[in-house]
């Protein structure tokens, strides 16, 4: 039977910020965001458009939904997301002949210009933060992810 004192104490060492391992992934996701940001920044970049980078960076066009589901995020957000990044020249929409209801969104010619200037960017900050695990280390952090 616990006493309420170790309980307490239980409690607290359960809710401190050095021992929570949410904490601690929240916080290094934070910190590898920024990383990715101070890099991407000066070229017009948000680490928020990286999803809509990578799922149209092969040249092809999709839909909004198809790139909100492939984000995982909202629906508003994506809207917001991509009027942002049309503001920026970034995206261009072209109606879906599938659907006129629909369009579809690919990447601007400035966007593709500067895609290897993102793939560098997370790749530097990718290797940065993997950089103290052994070769077994990222294999099996790989293969859990």
């Amino acid at each position: 039977m616990y006493h309420r004192q170790e309980l307490d104490s239980k409690l607290y060492m359960s809710l401190n910020r050095l021992r929570s391992a949410g904490y601690m992934t929240n916080w290094a996701a934070r910190l590898f965001a920024l990383a990715i940001e101070q890099r991407l920044k000066p070229h017009g970049i948000a680490p928020a458009y990286l999803p809509i980078f990578f799922a149209l960076g092969q040249g092809e066009a999709l839909s909004q939904k198809a790139l909100t589901q492939f984000a995982a995020v909202e629906q508003p957000t994506m809207a917001a997301t991509l009027n942002r990044m049309e503001r920026d020249g970034l995206i261009q929409r072209t109606s879906d002949p599938a659907d006129r209801r629909s369009s579809l969104i690919s990447l601007s010619e400035i966007a593709r210009s500067k895609m290897d200037i993102v793939f560098q960017a997370t790749s530097e900050v990718n290797e940065a933060a993997l950089s103290s695990l052994s070769q077994n280390e990222r294999f099996l952090f790989y293969l859990n992810a």
